[in-house]
């Protein structure tokens, strides 16, 4: 008969008692929200207190059924999204529509997606849920749009749960910042300089470009920019993302830094930035569009600047922005911003309306 061990942490073979902790090598609350996400991007369900629930946009009609034999299924959209399909959301923040017996895959799309809204106005009457907790579905909805995926839920209601499914109590934000690597990097508009890459524990890589001289004694020039496929790599006309990181990279070259925080669209990530743009090319502005979607005007948390900026050492930040919200933010999480920096380049014909949007309803500064 072969001889039973215990590994320890370091590999090696014990005996029992030399094994103190063995919740190290179980899953933290904010490793579980990872392997969550992932597992709604795969179209996989995923459990919250007593709910079993995967998103609508990825779910198989396979799943769908079986999900369904568990019980009556409910699907989870956000207010935002409930008024749009005039469904009366009881539960404040969202409504919990009750699924047809008959409804398949394609009405859970339906009602979960706004781009056929016009085309075919006619999803309901919707009815919706009074009584009941919400908390579970708050968490589902959370992790939809943490995994960049049209924030709607299809659930049930099971006391068992098929084997393999990932079961956390709360939506778990990203863990703390880890600097990974850094290394010298000449630039055609920042000159020379290093970047430094970061990454969330259980989330995104995030970046620093740090350029010329930087004195951390000194008040530093800062720009926090959001990530922008289109305009930052493309050179779409959409917006002026493009010309504001050109400009901001231009600034910082005798010292500075450009924060680069990957939150694409305003934090909904490209496939819905995509979507939106569809909805603004059937009439609709930029929060028009996010809120038919199911988001708010604004879905980035800039508390993410503050730890880059405590990583690097930097304090005192002269701020390149037009936008209020990134200044509080920055404030409230201790760094000190004793100068805005207005940043206005790239107006166009094909982004003026987009820019007066920003000005009218996102409070953005002149």
């Amino acid at each position: 008969m072969g001889e039973m061990f215990h590994i320890c942490r370091a590999g090696g073979r014990h005996a029992p008692s030399m094994f103190q902790d063995p919740t190290v090598l179980t899953p933290t609350p904010t490793e579980l929200a990872a392997r969550a996400r992932a597992d709604l991007r795969s179209g996989l369900p995923v459990a919250t207190r007593g709910m079993l629930m995967a998103a609508a946009e990825t779910v198989s009609a396979g799943r769908l059924a079986g999900m369904r034999d568990l019980g009556p299924l409910v699907l989870a959209i956000t207010d935002r999204r409930a008024a749009t399909l005039k469904a009366r959301a009881y539960d404040g923040d969202l409504a919990r529509v009750v699924v047809p017996g008959d409804a398949d895959v394609a009405w859970l799309r339906a009602v979960a997606d706004p781009a056929d809204d016009l085309r075919a106005p006619m999803k309901g009457p919707l009815a919706t849920l009074r009584d009941g907790d919400a908390g579970p579905w708050r968490t589902g909805l959370a992790l939809a749009k943490a995994a960049q995926l049209l924030p709607a839920m299809v659930g049930v209601e099971t006391p068992t749960l098929p084997e393999g499914i990932t079961v956390l109590d709360r939506a778990a934000g990203a863990g703390p910042l880890a600097g990974v690597a850094a290394a010298r990097l000449p630039m055609a508009l920042a000159g020379a300089g290093r970047l430094h890459v970061f990454r969330e524990g259980g989330g995104e890589e995030h970046y620093a470009v740090e350029a010329g001289t930087v004195d951390r004694a000194a008040p530093v020039l800062v720009r926090l920019h959001s990530a922008c496929f289109t305009g930052d790599v493309l050179g779409s006309l959409k917006c002026d993302c493009g010309p504001q990181l050109h400009a901001a990279l231009g600034a910082i070259r005798d010292g500075g830094v450009v924060l680069y925080l990957n939150q694409e669209g305003r934090g909904i990530g490209l496939a819905n930035k995509m979507r939106a743009y569809d909805l603004q090319d059937q009439g609709f502005d930029t929060v028009e569009a996010n809120h038919r979607l199911g988001f708010e005007d604004d879905e980035r948390d800039f508390r993410l600047g503050a730890g880059l900026l405590r990583k690097l050492g930097i304090g005192k930040i002269k701020l390149m922005t037009n936008n209020p919200r990134k200044i509080q933010m920055m404030q409230d999480q201790g760094i000190d911003v004793v100068e805005r920096v207005p940043l206005h380049v790239g107006r166009g014909p094909e982004n003026a309306g987009y820019l007066d949007v920003k000005r009218t309803k996102s409070g953005h500064l002149e």
